[in-house]
């Protein structure tokens, strides 16, 4: 790669902590994946947007992935409320179903707000020439 298509050249990405909280959500809660995309041409500071794709485009346009995961500290990320575990327990729960949702809403809700606060430092691309460490710049 050479020039403004190369990922190298990427010294900080810039991202809304919502986008990355949003985009994280969105993988967990539906089909598809979020991610965090900067597309060339690359400069030292980008800007990372929430992208939601079901087929992988990155060899056609050149841009760069992050994975929500990757943004969010792992102790909020492992905190994330787990709807399918809730919905498992509803035998012993007297709540309805909707009930048990409602209140999923709410915790994700929370742990949102969580996440927002919880946004790395630095992360790791995946780039042609190896693995490349950018700081991590927080929006807003």
């Amino acid at each position: 790669m050479a020039g403004d298509d190369d990922p190298t050249a990427i010294r900080s990405l810039a991202l809304s902590p919502a986008d990355a909280a949003d985009a994280y959500v969105y993988s967990q809660e539906n089909p598809g994946e979020a991610v965090l995309r900067a597309t060339p041409p690359f400069h030292g500071r980008m800007r990372a947007r929430i992208h939601v794709y079901h087929v992988d485009d990155t060899e056609l346009t050149g841009a760069v992935h992050v994975s929500p995961a990757e943004l969010i500290a792992d102790d909020v990320i492992a905190d994330y409320p787990d709807l399918e575990s809730a919905l498992a327990n509803a035998d012993a729960d007297p709540d309805t179903a909707d009930e048990i949702r409602e209140r999923h809403a709410e915790a994700v809700a929370e742990w949102q707000q969580r996440a927002r606060e919880s946004i790395v430092d630095s992360v790791t691309l995946e780039t042609p020439d190896g693995p490349h460490r950018v700081a991590v710049k927080t929006l807003g």
